[in-house]
């Protein structure tokens, strides 16, 4: 199991790493997260739903999604409350109060699954969630040593070194786990290191010396990594400039699978920037907005950072505006939530741009789906997937977006050509949806950029650095005496 000093200090990482070396050496790995906590999720081929951090380590791994990856999901819906994915499905939404007395519940289903992926692979790579040094949330722990304690799975620690603290971070987690806690640690490994590694050494040894761990690695910052996001915007991503086509997209306090814009961040021809509350509005030749867990609640925010009189002017000028999912209900005329699923029951008016509605229903849907982008200049291949608890309805819906394989159709283009609305996640994935998009946007012979490609090479690259950097002998050992040779020599 690795676990973290803090959040964001390279577990979802190391494990896709971890996966993608062992999976390389012939190894039949799965990932495994008991709770995670986050708004960017994916579809299984059965039709559930897990994070999206489990995705990409099954995708690294080489093996099909499964809800058993990520038996628990949250999806925060406000400060205090989140629907709750039990293997794959929506149970419940909670408060964060209610979840705690819920948590027995979740453990059987994680220990349910946790039995089945040990019996059916060679190894389980498990992910914790945040740091297990957090006093407050001890009790009835399922996410961190609550689960290594219950399931008996040694763990590695991992800390970011760029952030500054390292060896405190490390000392002070360790020292405010139990003393069978602190003994279920068997090595640390530092994250994301720049500079000359001689003037890092005398620190390892001390904390080696402090704690009798032992350091299995340092890894060295990894400029340019492409991989998906597990959950909120890091800082490194909120901007990128380049010379081309302009596109902004808002930040939303609920913004969920914001990874539907990777794409149009990591092509070299796009100057894509992601606007914040209080940003001012650049100019820009296409508006993209995202998908919400709230969608309501995001509308209002939108409104009160001045993005609807942006927008009329934006589209007045002739630019382009895309919604997908929940930023496709939003370009509608109302969104109505008479169960309250998202925030208190009500109705919103939308932004008015598309001659429809939307009523959110209990039943969410979940699917991957394959068809083509229907664009002004020509239909275009795109696949994704849908997770959604809307059914929109109206007129605007006779002229889709997009016809998919299965004779459905889906989402909305104007009459003028200005606009385009799709539930459809993923809908920039593909090199000729993303080169459709572009050339409709403004940006004629864009350069081919095929995202899942870069995906692979960069989890390529991701387990090549681990290779160079861990000790494998020292890593072996973490799996116990039982493990220690096969593990050696499937990395020898």
């Amino acid at each position: 199991m690795v676990q973290g000093t803090t959040s964001d200090a390279g577990k979802s990482t190391l494990v896709a790493g971890l996966a993608r070396w062992f999976a390389r050496r012939g190894c039949r790995v799965a990932p495994f997260k008991p709770q995670n906590m986050a708004l960017n999720s994916a579809v299984t081929p059965e039709g559930g739903e897990i994070g999206r951090a489990q995705a990409l380590q099954a995708m690294a791994a080489g093996v099909p999604l499964h809800t058993d990856f990520n038996p628990v999901l949250l999806k925060p819906a406000t400060d205090i409350g989140a629907q709750v994915i039990i293997h794959g499905r929506v149970v419940s939404t909670l408060s964060a109060r209610d979840y705690h007395h819920y948590k027995p519940t979740a453990m059987a289903a994680v220990m349910d699954s946790w039995a089945r992926l040990t019996a059916g692979y060679d190894m389980v790579l498990v992910e914790g969630a945040g740091s297990p040094a957090e006093i407050n949330l001890r009790d009835r722990d399922i996410a961190n040593m609550g689960f290594a304690e219950v399931a008996d799975c040694p763990v590695i620690l991992v800390a970011d070194i760029d952030k500054g603290g390292v060896f405190a971070h490390l000392v002070g987690t360790l020292e405010l786990l139990s003393p069978s806690e602190q003994a279920r640690v068997k090595g640390f490994v530092i994250n994301r290191f720049r500079g000359d590694i001689g003037l890092l050494e005398s620190g390892l040894d001390w904390l080696e010396a402090r704690t009798g761990k032992p350091v299995l690695g340092v890894l060295p910052y990894l400029h340019g990594l492409f991989l998906d996001a597990e959950d909120a915007l890091a800082a490194a991503t909120l901007d990128k400039t380049a010379t081309g086509l302009r596109v902004i997209a808002p930040a939303f306090p609920r913004i969920s699978n914001h990874t539907d814009l990777d794409p149009l961040r990591l092509h070299p021809q796009v100057d894509f920037r992601w606007v914040g509350p209080g940003q001012s509005l650049p100019p820009a030749d296409l508006i993209v907005l995202p998908g919400s867990k709230s969608v309501r609640a995001d509308l209002d925010w939108l409104r009160a950072q001045g993005w609807e009189a942006a927008i009329t002017r934006h589209l007045r000028y002739g630019g382009k505006l895309v919604g997908v999912c929940g930023g496709f209900q939003m370009l509608g005329r109302e969104l109505h939530d008479a169960h309250g699923l998202e925030g208190a029951a009500g109705v919103s008016p939308g932004l008015g741009w598309l001659d429809l509605s939307t009523r959110l229903e209990p039943e969410k849907r979940l699917t991957t789906v394959t068809g083509a982008l229907c664009l002004p200049g020509g239909e275009v291949p795109m696949r994704g997937y849908e997770i959604h608890m809307g059914v929109s309805e109206g007129s605007a819906l006779d002229t889709p977006a997009v016809r998919f394989d299965d004779g459905r159709c889906d989402g909305a283009l104007s009459d003028d050509g200005q606009v385009l609305g799709s539930y459809a996640h993923g809908l920039f994935d593909t090199p000729e949806a993303l080169a459709g998009v572009l050339a409709w946007a403004g940006l004629h012979g864009a350069q081919r950029i095929d995202a899942a490609a870069r995906r692979e090479a960069d989890l390529d690259r991701l387990a090549d650095t681990l290779a160079a950097h861990l000790d494998v002998h020292r890593l072996a050992e973490c799996f116990g005496p039982a493990h220690a040779a096969r593990v050696c020599d499937i990395l020898a």
